[in-house]
């Protein structure tokens, strides 16, 4: 896909092609040559090529006919990360907060209008959920999406919106953009999201912002099962300390 706010002119097609391979196989969980020559409406003999140069440079495995994405991409994923200084300033200060609190903690960026999970701890009571750390999630469906929805210029959560919709993932999903709108500027006002079963039934969140110079760089929450997420423990126990946490993440970003 192309990025938010860019217009791409001249799109080389060989290389979106090997893109939407790799996507497919992901999507997919792996696929044979038919299968995903017929998911991608490519021929066969094509879809052989693109796969057999992914399997050459290292990029894609192939397992008795399946072919799946290749772990050479992990490589690339960590190197991206550890660019990232988000990442080093904020990692001790989510296992701290899991810690207390037992629950998970993940902190959330914004690239090319998606989000994206850049670091994430476990609490001891943490439940088994299917975000991992590298996830691309739509911003509307979490309260860390949410979070960063409502501190970005109006024009480029339009852009956003446009661009991939709002999908509903559950039937607690905001679908409407007047109804998305108008709590993006509650978000903003008081500073915390919520995320009630929006992305995952039976998984409730809270999130803030992580801002540096007044710019939204990041989100960081607790979620946990509805029968732990309570509004009295959200606002008494988990806030707090979220927001203490966000506060020394913003200190060091700025001053590392």
């Amino acid at each position: 896909m192309e990025p938010s706010g860019t217009e791409l002119k001249t799109p080389v097609k060989t290389a979106q092609t090997t893109f939407r391979i790799v996507e497919a196989l992901k999507a997919l969980d792996g696929a044979s040559i038919t299968e995903l020559a017929d998911h991608l409406d490519l021929p066969k003999s094509s879809t052989h090529n693109y796969l057999r140069t992914l399997e050459h440079e290292g990029y894609v495995v192939e397992n008795d006919g399946q072919y799946e994405v290749g772990l050479r991409f992990l490589d690339l994923g960590a190197y991206a990360r550890t660019r990232e200084q988000l990442y080093t300033v904020a990692a001790p200060e989510l296992e701290e907060v899991a810690e207390a609190t037992g629950e998970h903690v993940n902190l959330l960026v914004e690239e090319h209008g998606l989000g994206i999970f850049l670091s994430r701890a476990q609490g001891a009571n943490a439940v088994s959920v299917d975000s991992y750390t590298g996830q691309c999630v739509r911003l509307h469906t979490t309260a860390l999406g949410k979070t960063i929805l409502a501190h970005l210029p109006r024009e480029q959560t339009d852009e956003i919106i446009d661009r991939y919709g709002l999908e509903a993932k559950t039937d607690r999903t905001i679908t409407s953009r007047a109804a998305l709108y108008e709590e993006l500027d509650e978000i903003e006002q008081r500073g915390v999201a919520y995320d009630r079963e929006e992305r995952i039934k039976g998984l409730r969140c809270v999130a803030v912002p992580i801002l540096s110079a007044d710019r939204i760089t990041g989100a960081v929450s607790v979620s946990g099962p509805t029968s732990r997420m309570d509004a009295d423990r959200i606002e008494n126990e988990i806030l707090p300390k979220l927001r203490h946490a966000a506060n020394i993440i913003e200190l060091n970003q700025t001053h590392s």
